[in-house]
């Protein structure tokens, strides 16, 4: 059976109001003993199979868990074993998992890719979770007694993960998870949207079989997620409504995980540009396809917007200062200290993210990606017919942007200095990208050959195009701090000087795509 399943990490500010709620007469609180298993080189992990032993109170209960929609849904096998058989394998210190069950189940095509006999040798006890948990059942009209037809366990989950061989090594676990239990998704999402607004919660997808095997790898985040376009189910018989919730989808798959390292204290500037490009997909996503759903809100755009401005200035410099800097030094550049500049910008990332417009807002997308499309009012209307539009629409703008620029360029005789120029630059970039975007999502639908050229021209185009944008805003910055810091300068001119190679390369680049025929 698929379990739906919704998880926030707690802060501390917010535990003791949190648990007032969450310890009332009716809770249980159960000690967990889990033993998580996988081969050493953890191919279930890479397979995104989680495997367990747990003991859930009285009772010792296997669990498997794979497949899902990347977010809030998984496949899910769960088998009560025997106590006696249980305890003689702990014993005897050969407590396995049994893989023979799964041959006639719905996991079994999860373990398709593996030899269950070959792959259960070769399992091994990787860690160990100590949890106690706190659940409350949550029914629609405020019992919490007997399941009605809407309902929700709440689980709060409070321990630590533990190292298989070394018991030295631990993360600790403070988690709340809202489980449907039975009857409809708005309910599951109105009441975490509740807790989520009264006790500051952040989203989090990273599961305790993650973190296992983080903490087995000396790790504290997975790597930055980057887009997966490989993971977009589209045909050509897709409906509009149907078209957007998959491409939001797919927008979520990167934000979630990304969100997910910098809520739980990532400083990783690979997760903040990963972020950054995701919200700015899924903003383009939205002003894009805006009318192919009845669903989608408008104040979504607004938030993306707020936040992917607040993060910008940070990213760059944190760049600057990571990146940039000591590229600079190799050439014999002098030290230019950005922690002063990175420490007067008042909110940092995982401020940003953990805002609860936004949070609340990456709540409501999920809800409408697993929403139903049969029942929206263009639910018997294909995509396809309405794509060429919307994507002659954002050709035909940026068109007119490099139009623009041509004009200003022809004004000026210094052009790299130019304010105009520069801001004119950013826009066309900023229509490029989302051509880009809007482009990589809807090719499916017209056939790998005819869209193969302009998708490997317009990323040509737009990642150089990009490259320049951001090199012009750096060059802006140490020409700003040259004002107050003279060892400054060096890094000015040097980033002058590469910027006259770089603006070559990028108007190749250009001339190659605005050659290349649409595909649509």
């Amino acid at each position: 059976m698929y379990e739906i399943e919704l998880k926030f990490l707690v802060p501390e500010s917010r535990l003791k109001g949190l648990m007032r709620q969450a310890k009332v007469k009716s809770s249980q609180v159960t000690q967990m003993a889990a033993h998580y298993y996988d081969t050493t080189d953890q191919q279930l992990a890479q397979a995104g199979i989680g495997l367990r032993i747990r003991q859930e109170g009285d009772a010792w209960v296997q669990t498997i868990k794979a497949g899902g929609d990347g977010i809030a849904a998984r496949l899910e096998h769960n088998l009560i074993l025997d106590n006696k058989q249980v305890q003689a394998m702990l014993d005897h210190n050969e407590l396995m998992p049994d893989l023979s069950i799964y041959k006639d189940t719905v996991i079994a095509p999860a373990l398709a890719d593996f030899k269950l006999k070959k792959l259960a040798k070769n399992l091994t006890r990787l860690y160990v979770t100590d949890v106690q948990r706190t659940t409350r059942l949550v029914t629609q009209d405020g019992s919490n007694e007997d399941v009605s037809d809407n309902s929700i366990e709440i689980a709060y989950d409070y321990g630590e993960i533990i190292h298989g061989t070394d018991d030295t090594q631990r993360d600790a676990i403070q988690e709340i998870e809202f489980e449907l239990i039975s009857g409809e998704l708005d309910f599951l999402f109105s009441t975490a949207k509740t807790w989520c607004q009264r006790y500051k919660l952040c989203l989090s997808t990273v599961t305790k079989a993650e973190r296992g095997g983080l903490l087995i790898k000396g790790q504290s985040h997975s790597p930055a997620t980057a887009a997966d376009l490989s993971a977009l189910d589209i045909d050509k018989k897709i409906s509009m409504p149907a078209f957007s919730h998959a491409v939001v989808h797919n927008c979520l798959l990167q934000i979630l995980p990304n969100s997910s390292a910098i809520v739980a204290g990532s400083a990783d500037n690979d997760h903040l540009l990963q972020l950054s490009i995701g919200i700015e997909r899924l903003h383009t996503v939205l002003q894009a396809f805006d009318g192919f759903s009845d669903e989608i809100n408008p104040d979504w755009s607004a938030i993306l917007q707020k936040t992917a401005t607040l993060l910008a200035e940070y990213r760059k410099l944190a760049y600057l200062n990571t990146h940039i800097e000591p590229s600079l030094q190799q050439y014999g550049a002098p030290i230019v200290d950005w922690t002063a500049d990175i420490d007067a910008i008042k909110i940092t990332p995982m401020a940003v993210i953990s805002a609860n417009d936004f949070q609340i807002m990456l709540l409501e997308l999920i809800a409408f990606t697993m929403s139903d499309t049969s029942l929206e009012n263009q639910a018997d209307k294909p995509a396809i017919t309405k794509l060429e539009k919307v994507l002659t629409k954002y050709h035909d703008t940026l068109l007119r942007a490099e139009q623009y620029l041509e004009e200003m360029y022809g004004k000026s005789d210094h052009k790299l200095e130019n304010e105009s120029i520069i801001k004119a630059q950013h826009k066309l970039h900023g229509h490029l990208q989302d051509l880009r975007y809007i482009s990589e999502l809807v090719a499916p639908l017209y056939g790998k050959k005819r869209s193969r050229r302009w998708l490997k021209r317009v990323i040509k185009a737009q990642k150089a195009l990009g490259q320049h944008s951001d090199m012009t805003d750096y060059q802006q910055y140490y020409q700003n701090k040259a004002l107050s810091d003279s060892t400054a300068l060096y890094g000015a001119g040097w980033l002058n000087a590469a910027l006259v190679t770089r603006e070559k390369a990028t108007e190749k680049h250009l001339n190659k795509f605005y050659a290349c025929s649409v595909f649509w």
